[in-house]
């Protein structure tokens, strides 16, 4: 099977940015770190340019009984911004709903020390891989 383009995940956070990648067969996300709202379009462009992606996956902050508020007028506007840096990508929302909790057990279970899991990046960094997974998890089950 050839490489596909990648996917990219983002966690939007007001401080930091997590962002996640795909492998090249869109079967797994991996988690790249997090960054300020500014580093996040330079490490976007550079991963642009090597190894390439064509979808960015935002994570979707719907309250807990699935209604758009005031996190949801925020992500809008950054993800009007990718639209705008990235004209030839698709950027899609995908529900992040519980993303932060299952990142957090993630480090937890990949042995990550508590003091580790309390760095506000690492759980945004963790979340976007979660986010990502679960677009590509539902992805494969519409192809299968």
């Amino acid at each position: 099977m050839d490489a596909l383009p990648r996917i990219v995940g983002v966690d939007y956070g007001t401080q930091r940015i997590g962002l996640a990648m795909s492998d090249p067969l869109r079967l797994y996300a991996q988690s790249l770190g997090a960054y300020s709202s500014e580093e996040v379009i330079r490490q976007l462009t550079a991963l642009n340019a090597d190894p390439g992606f064509d979808t960015i996956v935002v994570g979707w902050p719907l309250t807990l009984s699935g209604e758009q508020g005031a996190a949801t007028d925020i992500v809008r506007s950054f993800i009007r911004l990718l639209s705008k840096r990235f004209p030839d990508k698709e950027v899609v929302m995908q529900d992040e709903r519980y993303s932060s909790v299952r990142a957090k057990n993630l480090l937890i279970r990949s042995g990550v020390r508590k003091k580790a899991r309390r760095r506000k990046e690492r759980v945004n960094a963790a979340a976007a891989a979660v986010i990502l997974q679960d677009y590509i998890d539902e992805t494969q089950e519409k192809i299968s």
